[in-house]
Parts: C-alpha cells; sequence; structure tokens
C-alpha cells in the first residue's frame, strides 16, 4: 500500500469497524507499473508520501517464454537457463550442435549444414578454423550473421561509473545503409540482462541519428543526435553523466543535454562493458530502452573512458585495452577473405574474423573441393527412398534397400 495524500494504491488503510462493515477486504496483489492521474505521471515510489510491504517488481524471466526448439526454461532468484532437447544448444536452445566441433581456439561451432560447420572466431583468432592469432588495434564488427550471432568485444566491468562518468569514442560505418539500421554500440546494465526498471547505460544508432539513453532506476533518460553527416569518413561521440544530468556532443553538432526523471541519482550496473554487440543477443531480454534491435556494423576505435574530472582518460578492461572476452571481431580494413580461396564456384563470406565458403549446389567442404552424393540431404534433387529405407549410391544413380514390410523401386508399397 502506497499513500498519495488521499490517493491510495494496493490497499486502503481501513479501522476495525470498517471490517466489521465490508467483510474482509483484500490489497491488491500485483505489480503496477505506470500511473497517471489527469495526464500527469506520478513516480509511484519517488513521489510516495508513506506505503508499507512494498518491494521491487521482477518478473521471472521464465514469464516470458524465452527458450526455443522445445527447451525447458528454469529460473531462481538469481539466474535463469534454458534446457535443450538433443540437437540444440544456446542460451536460448536456438543453435543446432555440432556433431564433431571442427573448430579450435574456443570458437563457437555451426552447423552451415547437416554435414559442414563453421567457426564463429573469438576475439584475437581468424580462419577458417579460427587457427590463425591476429592483432587488433581498431575492432571491425559486422553486425548480426546469417546464423543470428553478433559480433562483440566485452570489457570488465568499469569501477567507480555511479555518479559521474564521461566516454569518448570513434566510429566509422560499414556503408550508408547501416547508419539507418537500429545498432548498438555499447551497453552495461545492472544485471547484463534484465526487466524494465533495472539501471542501465547505453548507446546506439537509430534511423541515421545517435541516441544515448541511461536509467538510474526511476525513468529513462534520452538524447538524440541530428542526423549524421554521412560525407564523413569517421564520426567522433563525446557524451557523460554527473547525478541526474546527462550530456552527448556528435561531430560537430552542438552540446544536447537532459535531465534523468525521478529523484535517483546512482546508475548502479555490474555486467560487463559491452563494445558492438552482445553475446547472447536477445533484445527482448535487456530492459526497455536499451532494445537495439542488430549489432554495430563497421569499426569502433579509440574508446575512453574516465569517472572523475580528477582522472586522465582511459581504455575499458583489466587490464586497461583488454577484453575478457569476444567474437567474430576482426581488425578494420583487414579482410579475412584475402587469405582464403573457395573453390568450384565457392564465395567466400566474412563477419568480422569469421570466415567460411559458401558453396555451389553439388559443392560441400570448408573450401568447395567435396561433391554432394546423391543420397545426402543437400543434393540436389534430394532423393527419393521413402522414410525408414537407406539410400546407396551408384555409379549410374542410386538403389534404396527397404526396410522390412516394404517394397518397390524407393520402398513406396507395403
Amino acid at each position: 500500500q502506497i499513500t498519495f495524500g488521499s490517493i491510495f494504491l494496493g490497499k486502503v488503510p481501513v479501522h476495525e469497524e470498517v471490517h466489521q462493515c465490508a467483510g474482509q477486504i483484500y490489497g491488491y496483489k500485483g505489480c503496477i507499473r505506470d500511473f497517471q492521474v489527469n495526464n500527469k505521471e506520478l513516480f509511484i515510489i519517488d513521489e510516495a508520501l508513506a506505503g508499507r510491504n512494498v518491494e521491487n517488481c521482477n518478473v521471472p524471466i521464465c514469464d516470458y517464454h524465452p527458450c526455443r526448439n522445445g527447451g525447458t526454461c528454469t529460473s531462481d532468484a538469481e539466474d535463469w537457463f534454458c534446457e535443450c532437447p538433443k540437437l540444440y544448444s544456446g542460451k536460448l536452445c536456438q543453435f543446432a550442435t555440432c556433431d564433431e566441433n571442427p573448430c579450435g581456439n574456443g570458437a563457437t561451432c555451426f552447423p552451415k549444414s547437416t554435414r559442414d560447420a563453421v567457426c564463429l572466431c573469438p576475439y584475437g583468432r581468424s580462419g577458417i578454423l579460427c587457427n590463425d592469432a591476429i592483432t587488433i588495434s581498431q575492432p571491425s564488427f559486422s553486425g548480426t550473421d546469417v546464423f543470428g550471432y553478433t559480433s562483440f568485444l566485452a570489457y570488465s566491468t568499469i569501477p567507480d561509473i555511479i555518479f559521474y562518468y564521461e566516454f569518448r569514442l570513434k566510429f566509422q560505418l560499414a556503408n550508408h545503409h547501416s547508419a539507418l539500421q537500429d545498432n548498438l554500440i555499447f551497453f552495461t546494465g545492472q544485471k547484463g540482462q534484465g526487466l524494465n526498471g533495472d539501471d542501465f547505460l547505453v548507446l546506439g544508432l537509430r534511423n541515421g541519428r545517435v541516441v544515448y539513453s541511461y536509467n538510474l532506476g526511476s525513468g529513462t533518460a534520452k538524447i538524440i543526435s541530428k542526423p549524421l553527416d554521412l560525407t564523413l569518413n569517421v564520426h567522433v561521440i563525446y557524451l557523460g553523466r554527473c547525478l541526474q544530468k546527462g550530456w552527448m556532443k556528435v561531430d560537430d553538432q552542438k552540446n544536447k543535454t537532459v535531465t534523468s526523471p525521478g529523484t535517483l541519482v546512482g546508475l548502479n550496473v555490474f555486467s560487463q562493458f559491452y563494445l558492438g554487440g552482445y553475446h547472447e543477443y536477445t533484445p527482448e531480454l535487456l530492459p526497455e530502452g536499451s532494445r537495439f534491435m542488430n549489432g554495430f556494423q563497421g569499426c569502433i576505435f579509440d574508446v575512453q573512458v574516465r569517472t572523475s574530472t580528477n582522472q586522465e582518460f582511459r581504455s575499458p578492461g583489466t587490464p586497461e585495452g583488454h577484453p575478457n572476452s569476444g567474437r567474430s571481431v576482426g581488425q578494420c580494413k583487414d579482410s579475412p577473405c584475402s587469405l582464403i580461396k573457395c573453390r568450384n564456384g565457392g564465395k567466400c563470406i566474412e563477419s568480422g574474423s569469421t570466415v567460411y565458403c559458401d558453396c555451389l549446389t553439388g559443392w560441400k567442404g570448408a573450401f568447395c573441393t567435396e561433391t554432394v552424393s546423391v543420397c545426402e540431404p543437400e543434393h540436389d534433387p534430394p532423393h527419393l527412398c521413402k522414410q525408414g529405407s537407406t539410400c546407396v549410391p551408384l555409379p549410374d544413380g542410386y538403389m534404396c534397400l527397404c526396410p522390412l514390410g516394404t517394397t518397390g523401386t524407393y520402398c513406396e508399397q507395403g
């Protein structure tokens, strides 16, 4: 029960004699998020004069049914996870499992087909099997790939960011189209993922403009820049916050400011600092206001931060400039396809440091050097052997070995 003068939310405090007249009175049990009176928004906690037995509303992640492909969601007070059926893996059971993982150095294996895998390379590695070491001074991000993964870097939590911070960074777009998309530049949150009401700090692109948002726990503050000048090769962002007041300057545009709603003044974030994307990128599981639908496409570099006006700017990470992890991040202006030769008409596809050959019909293998058997599922046209029978390739076609109780050329007769 929260008292707003003569307005009560949840349950009205009553005397014993009222109970005798009205019978049992029950208070509201549940969550109240938005409260408005005569078109005026009231902040439920900050503007309350009194209250009792009220706590923060945390709807369990599993209520959002995030698990895919038949996965079962399990949650407790601290965490949640998806228990995946066979053949599926990933935080959300969204990926089919590689039966034989050929990838090295901790790469993520993704089945391109039932026979071929693609290795999504970790930070500092490149190549078909992620065996090649690369040096990255200007990270290149490729957004969301065809398999649903984003390229990203994850740094250790930035300390002492509660009351004051300043960031400055530069970025270069992959192309003009990427500026118009909904792309994340960086994110840090209260839990790394969370629901509405969680503190967060986020920077991204929407419709050709830079968007800077933060939530201190009592509402989201947002600054949106003017449209970017796409004739510029490199864009520069300077942003900061002191208590409730935030500011941002983009390129040669005028500095813009904002003040966050409510009375809270501290940013409480405990997750890693994500640059360019997110580890398991499911925007629906991020707090409202930070749900940029794709990872960044292009280069982000010279990222620096300080948490006091008396400090020097420094790169994020522990030690400084070193990420804890990353995926499919390359070196700006370098092309891993320059080192790969796909055969038989195959096309080299690159996504940051991840690279693979997209083979023409009839070919398979890492470099498209193997033919697809007439009995394999990838063959076009597919064989006609009925389910339960065995396809056996022959020099001039194939034959179907029928299980007990069936006959015919394709085991189609009982």
